[in-house]
């Protein structure tokens, strides 16, 4: 991945459909033309939103897609997203002054050199051209890196005591035992051709002592298979059903008769004894179902209090007449406009 770009349309579009609109007041003539909306006194540039857009542009653009035309469905999409994007941003800003998040601009230098490195290799000058041919400043990197700094400051804090117990996760654990389950397996060989003719001839030279892989490797009609010589590994209920039965029912180093699918005709030959099934115990994976859990009842937490900040701020935060976005319902949902990066 060489791409610099933070604020692209999909993080918009992601970012709006974890929260639903900020909300407001609605069109207000107080509010400058130089900014797209005030939050609890503090403005929205409209350069801001104009670079959002221009970013939006590049990226139909990379797409070889055409840009909505202004006052279309779409058009109004983008610019709604766009603008709830640097609402809620701002939102994000004024609140993490509250719970004592502050990011430094040595904060915001570290966090760039270290995605130089990742997407450049550290080379400033691929760094350069990849923001020239996004249409992009350093300036406006710098912003972005800033915002998703704040917003990882937020989430620590708003998760930061968020623990699960060995109840809750013995609790999943039973659950969702069937995911801990691992269904008998067998190692085997075969030979799929088309035809019963061409099946039996095989089977009797089979029988007749020629060698199986390298039979499998001339005639098999099985991709998955073939260049192995045959041999695959198959689990319980994995291969369809003639097929399955065959092959967890012969004795190991067994022949069987033509097999009859739906893709034709098989040959088969068990490598190994039956691998019972197993169940992979509570302590093995105690501690990925944690983390897991630890995820969800973070991601549940942020959520909440993303939605607790919109309606907070929903009778602070004017529009500049003609940007008041239509009423959205909240999904509920969340993860996107907060990630730990």
């Amino acid at each position: 991945m060489t791409r610099i770009r933070l604020l692209t349309l999909i993080a918009v579009v992601l970012a709006l459909g974890a929260t639903g609109c900020a909300g407001g007041s609605g069109d207000d003539e107080s509010v400058p033309s130089s900014a797209v909306a005030v939050v609890a006194g503090k403005e929205v540039p409209k350069s801001q939103f104009d670079d959002l857009v221009a970013q939006a542009k590049a990226s139909y653009k990379s797409q070889k897609r055409p840009f909505p035309k202004v006052g279309t469905t779409e058009f109004n999409a983008v610019k709604n997203q766009a603008l709830q994007f640097l609402v809620q941003r701002e939102q994000f800003e004024q609140k993490a002054g509250e719970l004592d998040v502050e990011v430094t601009d040595a904060d915001v230098d570290k966090r760039l050199a270290r995605l130089k490195k990742q997407y450049f290799a550290g080379n400033q000058k691929r760094y350069l051209d990849q923001l020239k041919q996004q249409g992009l400043t350093e300036q406006q990197v710098k912003r972005d890196v800033r915002a998703q700094l704040v917003q990882e400051g937020i989430y620590n804090k708003v998760t930061k005591d968020v623990k699960v117990t060995d109840v809750d996760i013995a609790a999943y654990y039973a659950k969702n035992q069937q995911q801990y389950k691992t269904p008998e397996s067998r190692d085997v060989r075969h030979i799929l051709v088309k035809g019963k003719v061409q099946a039996d001839k095989l089977y009797g030279r089979l029988k007749g002592g020629e060698n199986f892989e390298k039979l499998a490797k001339q005639f098999s009609q099985d991709p998955g298979s073939k260049a192995q010589g045959g041999k695959l590994t198959i689990t319980r209920g994995q291969t369809v059903p003639p097929f399955d039965k065959t092959a967890f029912k012969l004795a190991k180093n067994t022949l069987s008769q033509p097999v009859k699918t739906q893709y034709g005709y098989h040959l088969i030959e068990p490598l190994s004894a039956v691998k019972g099934a197993k169940t992979t115990p509570l302590k093995a994976v105690k501690a990925t179902i944690s983390q897991q859990l630890v995820n969800t009842k973070k991601s549940e937490r942020m959520t909440k209090w993303v939605e607790e900040s919109r309606k907070e701020f929903a009778k602070e935060t004017r529009y500049q007449v003609g940007f008041t976005p239509p009423p959205t319902v909240t999904t509920g949902t969340t993860g996107t406009t907060a990630t730990t990066g």
